[in-house]
């Protein structure tokens, strides 16, 4: 007996592998029952990995702006809080987002638990049934879209914040306050349904959100060491890779051909590819404008403003990708790329912001989620039954009104629920590094390691270190205070 029972459990473990619906007992529903499911939840996840890739082109972008000492640090923090994102959100986010039709939040869908078919997740996500779309494939692009919005806090903090910062504020973000504001604005919350505001993808949703957390954080970080001159004027702190910061600018132009396109959440039909020309003409429109600024300021073309002017593009499209047509998209794209120069360049006057977040994330945000108002078309804005026409097409101010009102009430909620957050931190765990570990950089002074060894090692223990089979940055993660007269300068 003790034998044949030896035998028979490797046997039903293996049984339950290969035959799933054995080991529950049950007859296990199809996950999508229609050709159009399937095609849409295939588009929704492609989309969904362009939008992820963005993660990539984010660490490129803030290493490439960081100096050389802090080049590293930009790993972990993607790594980290893109997972802790991950878990929150799948367990509560997206259900406080998109779990009813709630004028505030969500109740259903926590732990995706909403069944495995249209049918069946289409009681507790409405917007699963509406648009014929697999619930797994649904949360991962929303999920995304929170991932994002939580890397441009970051972006902003470079070179001077601690890493416990991070953890604390990602996981009441993804978990809470992103979810929240998002079933206001994208789930079906009051102020789509009862005020009528437009936001296609996430001008406010996600990069005003973004960056009104960063701005909340800064308030209370403060510059770097340097950063202004004694009588108080702002001074160049160079990062050390512009080529990264191009490359970083052209994976996330990629990835926004999720981003945007994507949130049709459907591929039949194609009108994706309109969306997708939309996106490309204001992202354009925006470098050249922000290029042309800047070079009738300095006689320079500013690889950073070149960029910074993609970015402003993009953000400004992000909310009226779907509602405006071909002709309006240069238009808005253009006039983000004018309003990022001029927002770096004073905001820098009083807050240091590294990576100019603020002004190509908020400011071109909150333009873009007000032109709406002005270019939304009559024939799109039936098509997504949010809104009205904008001011240009109805000579009416009544959307633009509905517009400007989501953007103050979204900036006020999430920045004082972030300011009260890193109030918090800063008097318990603590905001910002040490001046010292600030001037050593964060690379060893957090993670115990330098992203570039080679330059902050001595050469003799570096070469020691390999010769006794260690890894290049051995000696230094021993011994911190291994340092050279570069890193103060780097």
């Amino acid at each position: 007996m003790k034998r044949r029972l030896m035998i028979a459990a490797p046997v039903a473990a293996i049984a339950s592998l290969v035959l799933p619906g054995a080991a529950f007992g049950a007859e296990a529903p199809a996950v999508l029952e229609t050709p159009e499911a399937s095609i849409n939840a295939m588009w929704v996840i492609v989309a969904a990995c362009l939008v992820m890739f963005m993660q990539a082109g984010f660490l490129l972008l803030e290493v490439g702006f960081s100096r050389a000492k802090n080049a590293g640090a930009g790993v972990a923090k993607v790594l980290v809080n893109f997972s802790i994102a991950s878990l929150c959100y799948w367990a509560c986010g997206f259900a406080l987002a998109f779990g009813g039709l709630g004028e505030i939040a969500g109740t259903h869908g926590f732990f995706l638990d909403v069944g495995s078919s249209v049918e069946e997740a289409g009681a507790s996500i409405p917007f699963v049934e509406t648009y014929s779309i697999s619930p797994a494939a649904f949360m991962f692009f929303q999920f995304v879209f929170c991932a994002v919005s939580l890397a441009i806090v970051w972006g902003a903090t470079l070179e001077r914040i601690k890493f416990g910062a991070y953890v604390i504020y990602a996981i009441i973000f993804s978990a809470v306050l992103y979810p929240i504001l998002s079933h206001w604005i994208f789930g079906g919350g009051w102020l789509q349904v009862n005020v009528g505001m437009q936001d296609f993808a996430g001008s406010t949703v996600v990069h005003l959100i973004g960056a009104t957390g960063a701005f909340a954080a800064l308030l209370l970080l403060g510059p770097r060491i340097g950063k202004y001159t004694k009588d108080g004027k702002p001074r160049a702190i160079p990062g050390h890779s512009m080529p990264l910061v191009g490359l970083g600018v052209l994976i996330l132009w990629l990835g926004w051909f999720g981003f945007n396109p994507g949130s049709t959440l459907g591929a039949i039909g194609g009108r994706f590819a309109e969306v997708v020309v939309v996106t490309n003409l204001a992202a354009a429109a925006g470098v050249v404008a922000a290029v042309a600024i800047m070079f009738l300021k300095t006689k320079t073309i500013d690889i950073g403003m070149a960029g910074n002017g993609a970015i402003a593009g993009l953000v400004a499209i992000t909310a009226p990708s779907g509602y405006v047509e071909y002709w309006a998209a240069p238009i808005i794209g253009a006039i983000a790329g004018v309003v990022v120069v001029y927002g770096v360049l004073a905001i820098e006057k009083l807050i240091d912001d590294p990576v100019g977040a603020l002004s190509a994330h908020g400011l071109a945000g909150i333009w873009g989620t007000l032109s709406c108002g002005i270019f939304t078309s009559p024939r799109l804005a039936e098509l997504n039954e949010v809104g009205d026409p904008g001011l240009w097409y109805s000579g009416s101010f009544h959307q633009l009104g509905a517009q400007a009102l989501g953007v103050g009430v979204a900036f006020v909620c999430v920045f004082v629920v972030s300011y009260a957050i890193f109030f918090l931190i800063k008097k318990t765990i603590g905001l910002r590094v040490t001046a010292e570990e600030e001037d050593a950089g964060l690379d060893i002074s957090e993670h115990g390691m330098y992203g570039y060894p080679e330059q902050f090692i001595p050469q003799p223990e570096y070469s020691t270190g390999a010769q006794l089979g260690g890894t290049s940055t051995a000696p230094a993660a021993a011994r911190p205070a291994v340092s050279t007269p570069m890193t103060s300068e780097s």
